[in-house]
Formats: structure tokens, C-alpha cells, sequence
């Protein structure tokens, strides 16, 4: 038998040397950190989704989008995903008979609903079936994509007011071609997501209890001010929108906005929204106090009446920001 190779004295330590420094160096590569995903232009995500700081550079921008994701392929599927997005991010011209509030889902659910602070959707869908406080029941993904169409873009416009919403035919339904198209699309934002699993990112564009204002005591003038002063580059005296290239921001008020059962249409929930994705140009600088009085000076605005507001909260106490709500 061949003999056992042996090395000088001083070998030994020099190879447990190379060994500790190869592992070392193994260690140190596989540790490295990952490249942090970024926007097109460049903007470091907060997990998948926009920073809730950043500015007109990532308007519109979508980390996740269907239209140039290679996965998707020319099934039925994949087409109503990708109408889905377009949908949500077009509405009025996408869906202009559910849409008469000139409304679109991405007016509130910033960059595809895919924007930290901004009512992000990704990962929502495992969350549903969900219980609605307002409708005192369980809802399905399909069913809160119809609330959304009644109340935010004021999609009962096109209803008889006052009758049974089951008799409606026109109006949109949890089978309708274009909810199941959104419903497509939010549920492949939320893939990957374990059913069930609230995303962390949820619930975080609201104001804390503790800085809530009574409603009597906030200052529509004073809402007024700051408004004139801090949101008209995009909205406009008029609270109408101003264009930029072909992109306008969704009405505030009047005819063409979200209806009063809307969730916009209370002044808390609009408040959480301009607080940390408003204005645009500087967002999350307003005040816990002047978003809720600009929140304040808006929904003291006239806008279309929700005509089954009578069915809403009969199980549950009417919140005390739902201004457009008779007191019970």
C-alpha cells in the first residue's frame, strides 16, 4: 500500500489557514447582500411596493405590471389580468358605464394599488372572503369590487334609485365581465401571498386614534386654506384636476366625483389618505390636523347621493365621519 502522504510541520497550519480563509471568504460572498428591486426610474422599493415618500418621478410607475410581464401568456387568463389593469387604471374610459363618476381605481390605489400609504392592494385578495362592517356581512373579493364601482365611481348613476339592488341589470354585478377582469388582476398581485396573511402594509394610511379630531371641531375654512395653498398645482381651484399630458387627477367634487357612500365620503378615511399621499409634490408633510380639516373642507362639498345609503350600517353603529349619513 502506498504510503500516507505527510506534510512539513508548517503545511498543516498554512492549509487549515487557506481552508478558514476560502470558508471566510465563502462566508462573506453568501452573506452578500441582494440588489434591492427599484422602480423604472430607479427608486428603491419598500418590499414590493413605492415608497410613500417619493414624488411625480414614480407616478406612474408599477413594479408589478401585466402588460410587459413576461410570465403571462395568451390565455384567457393572462388577457384579464391584463384588462384588469387597464381597467384600474382607466376606468372611466375602460368601463364608462359603471365609471359616469369619471373616477378610476388608481385615483385612490396610487401606482396600480401597488403604492406604500396608498391603499396598496398587493396581497389583499388572500384576505377575502372578509367581513364589511358596512353591509353587516361576509364579502367576497367580487362583491367589495361592485362597492367599489357603486360608490366610488358612482356607478348607480346608471340604477333606478330606490329600487331592490338585486333587480338591477345594468349596474355592475360580482359575474360581470369587468369586475371578474379587476378581480383577475388583484389576485395576481396577490400571488405568492398565503391565504389568510394580512399584508403588513395594510391599514397603515390612517391617522392614529389619538390625533383624531371630533368632527364638529374640525375647520372646513381652515381645510379651505390649506387646500388653496397646497393642492390646487394638481386639483385646481375647482378641485376638477389638472392635466399633466394625458393624465388628470379624479374630480374632488361635484357630479363627475365618488358618491356620499362612498369611503372617500368619510372624512377620516379621506383624511388618512392625504396625509401620507398628499400633495403629490411633497407628500406625508401635511399635519395630522390639516389633513383632516382639508378632508373636512372637501366632503363639505356637494357630490352625487348614494341612493341605498338606508342599507348601510344596520348591524353596525354609523361611524362618527360619515358626515353624509342621516344620525340614527
Amino acid at each position: 500500500m502506498p504510503r500516507a502522504r505527510s506534510f512539513p510541520p508548517v503545511a498543516l497550519p498554512a492549509l487549515v489557514a487557506i481552508g478558514l480563509l476560502g470558508g471566510g471568504l465563502t462566508a462573506v460572498s453568501g452573506c452578500a447582500r441582494k440588489p434591492v428591486p427599484t422602480t423604472s426610474s430607479g427608486v428603491p422599493l419598500m418590499g414590493p411596493l413605492i415608497p410613500a415618500r417619493t414624488t411625480m418621478v414614480t407616478a406612474w410607475d408599477f413594479p408589478r405590471n401585466p402588460l410587459t410581464d413576461k410570465s403571462l401568456d395568451d390565455s384567457r387568463l393572462s388577457a384579464d389580468i391584463r384588462w384588469g389593469f387597464r381597467l384600474f387604471t382607466n376606468t372611466p374610459a375602460e368601463a364608462p358605464h359603471f365609471a359616469p363618476s369619471r373616477m378610476s381605481c388608481n385615483n385612490c390605489h396610487l401606482n396600480g394599488g401597488q403604492r406604500e400609504r396608498s391603499l396598496p392592494l398587493v396581497g389583499v385578495a388572500a384576505m377575502f372572503p372578509e367581513y364589511n362592517r358596512r353591509s353587516g356581512r361576509l364579502y367576497s373579493l367580487t362583491d367589495r369590487i361592485v362597492d367599489c364601482f357603486l360608490r366610488s365611481e358612482n356607478a348607480t348613476g346608471a340604477l333606478e334609485e330606490g329600487a331592490p339592488r338585486g333587480e338591477h341589470t345594468d349596474g355592475p354585478a360580482p359575474a360581470s365581465k369587468e369586475v371578474l377582469a379587476l378581480a383577475a388582476y388583484i389576485t395576481w398581485l396577490a400571488r405568492g401571498t398565503a391565504v389568510g396573511s394580512n399584508p403588513t402594509w395594510r391599514g397603515q394610511n390612517t391617522i392614529a386614534p389619538a390625533a383624531l379630531i371630533p368632527v364638529a371641531k374640525l375647520d372646513a375654512r381652515k381645510g379651505e386654506a390649506v387646500f388653496q395653498e397646497r393642492c390646487i398645482t394638481c386639483h385646481g381651484m375647482d378641485g376638477q384636476g389638472v392635466a399633466v399630458g394625458d393624465k388628470k387627477p379624479g374630480p374632488l367634487w361635484g357630479p363627475d366625483s365618488w358618491n356620499d357612500g362612498a369611503g372617500a365620503a368619510r372624512v377620516y378615511t379621506l383624511a388618512g389618505i392625504i396625509r401620507y399621499a398628499m400633495p403629490y409634490l411633497d407628500p406625508g408633510s401635511l399635519s395630522d390636523e390639516d389633513a383632516q380639516n382639508v378632508a373636512a373642507y372637501i366632503n363639505s362639498k356637494p357630490r352625487p347621493a348614494y341612493p341605498f345609503k338606508a342599507q348601510d350600517y344596520l348591524t353596525e353603529k354609523i361611524p362618527p365621519d360619515s358626515v353624509y349619513y342621516a344620525k340614527r
